[in-house]
């Protein structure tokens, strides 16, 4: 058996963090994450995948982030807090973070959350200032009394131990973190009226339960499956930090921004606003940031998605002030010099490369030349606007399979949406007609297509698995508000789901 995860018969579930149930208005690093790792493992699932776990700003897309080495601090579960100490259940009963529980309210959030982690941060500091404060005390009481080293630490009043081997945790992590963590909370504590230390014992918090969570589980043989976008946001620590390495002007500002061109989806193209790398300072480096910021993935996950892959061979690249995205033109990207110095400093790691969409040959050949999977939605193979061919019989297995991804309709109302010849194409290659199909039940129809695919590896929405409607999809691309904030209940978890799950995955022989 191959020692890659993803040169195996496998499948998972696609289900974003914030999308988890439980308490305070999303979802977070919970029992009830634990709760669906368990039904994951019942499911004979083998993957979890998530999007970007990142800070959000205006738009709240983890795609466009403050950071791409910080963590979301809304994830930080508020009952573990509670759990440890930093926060009093009476602290957290009278505030309601949503109105709704099936939806994210950020805007509640932003103004409910942060103080909330305030109180949380403050009793971390007191408790971090009163154990140096203690090893002062004892050091000073060994030296008066000859003693070479300090006695070892015992339980406080309370029956708790000894907040020493937090604070060498804390102090290991901002050690560990220096190359980013510094600047990135002095960044933020410009924007938010709390404290670069706030930021910076958040991001131990979020990344102490994160890291508890994913050793969860692999504990019981899941694995995490990360997503990066490939650009970082233009308000972003990463910028400041590196001006160097962005196509930027003399006072900052972009000289062009990333996009697509014009196509059958979108007539003026796609403005998306991040600033361009300026590709020949990262190979001066020796891809430097790019080793530094796959390091850091490979820290939280097992294997990475990388957004819009094609990017690593042509960018799109607009002028910066445009409207859109109709003057923009193709780039030259760094090719496989990236991941040759990637593999060189990091070793072979798993990689999935987002190649969908318009794909020229010399981006077929930069996903060979790397090994990396790409991938394949099976919603695409159905769309008569695509130019290429995403029929299951054209798949391979040295791919990652999908009904669809958060960017799009959920399978029960796509099948409704697309056009009518979409429909018939759709039911020609299944040997059914439409009138057929719309009887049967045609969601776990074309959820067994994709199973039963060639591709390696299957990951389905939780979403299809649950025949949701159109309420339930993540992200409608180009389309400011409501998106990024569906939320499941916890009944949709239930035994009979997971074993239904099971008998799918195991009829087209992925089980784990």
């Amino acid at each position: 058996m191959s020692s890659f995860l993803l040169e195996r018969r496998r499948a998972g579930i696609l289900m974003p963090l914030f999308s988890l149930p439980g308490k305070y208005g999303i979802g977070s690093f919970s029992k009830e994450a634990r709760e669906f790792v368990r039904f994951l493992k019942e499911a004979g699932q083998s993957y979890w995948q998530i999007l970007p776990m990142g800070p959000t700003g205006y738009g709240d897309s983890p795609y466009q982030s403050f950071s791409t080495f910080a963590g979301n601090p809304y994830f930080i579960d508020l009952s573990t807090l509670v759990e440890e100490g930093l926060l009093l259940e009476e602290e957290l009963s009278a505030l309601s973070f949503s109105d709704s529980e099936e939806a994210v309210d950020y805007g509640k959030l932003y103004t409910l959350r942060f103080p909330v982690l305030e109180k949380a941060v403050k009793r971390f500091l007191a408790r971090l200032e009163a154990e140096t404060e203690s090893e002062r005390k004892d050091k000073a009481e060994a030296e008066m009394e000859g003693e070479t080293e300090l006695k070892p630490f015992a339980k406080t009043d309370a029956g708790c131990f000894s907040f020493k081997a937090e604070k060498e945790a804390y102090l290991t992590f901002l050690s560990d973190n220096a190359h980013w963590l510094p600047s990135y909370a002095e960044f933020m504590a410009k924007k938010l009226p709390y404290s670069a230390d706030f930021h910076k014992v958040c991001q131990y918090l979020f990344t102490k339960q994160w890291k508890s969570l994913k050793d969860y589980a692999n504990s019981l043989g899941i694995k995490i499956i990360g997503d990066i976008p490939i650009y970082v946001s233009l308000d972003s620590s990463d910028v400041l930090d590196h001006p160097a390495l962005f196509q930027l002007k003399e006072n900052g500002e972009p000289s062009a921004v990333a996009g697509c061109p014009p196509d059958a989806f979108a007539e003026n193209g796609q403005l998306w606003g991040n600033p361009l790398y300026a590709w020949e300072k990262h190979e001066e480096e020796g891809y430097s940031w790019w080793i530094s910021r796959m390091k850091h993935c490979f820290s939280l996950y097992d294997i990475v998605r990388v957004d819009h892959f094609r990017g690593f061979d042509e960018y799109f690249s607009i002028p910066y002030g445009d409207e859109n995205a109709k003057r923009g033109h193709w780039e030259k990207g760094p090719g496989m010099k990236l991941f040759h110095a990637m593999e060189q400093a990091l070793g072979k790691k798993e990689v999935i490369a987002e190649d969908l969409g318009y794909v020229t040959e010399s981006v077929k050949k930069l996903v060979k030349d790397s090994g990396f999977p790409g991938m394949k939605l099976l919603e695409f193979a159905f769309d008569s606007r695509e130019s290429g061919d995403y029929r299951p019989n054209t798949w391979t297995k040295n791919t990652v399979c999908y009904t669809g991804t958060h960017d799009n309709q959920v399978l029960k109302d796509w099948f409704l949406e697309i056009l009518p010849e979409d429909r018939e194409m759709a039911a020609d290659y299944s040997g059914k007609s439409v009138e057929e199909l719309l009887k049967m039940d045609y969601v776990d129809f074309f959820i067994k297509m994709t199973l039963d695919s060639v591709s390696n590896t299957a990951i389905i929405p939780m979403q299809d698995y649950l025949h949701k409607g159109k309420e339930a999809r993540i992200n409608t691309p180009s389309k400011l508000g409501n998106n990024w904030g569906y939320r499941f209940a916890k009944k949709d978890f239930s035994k009979d789901m997971a074993e239904k799950i099971r008998k799918m995955t195991e009829e087209s022989g992925r089980l784990s």
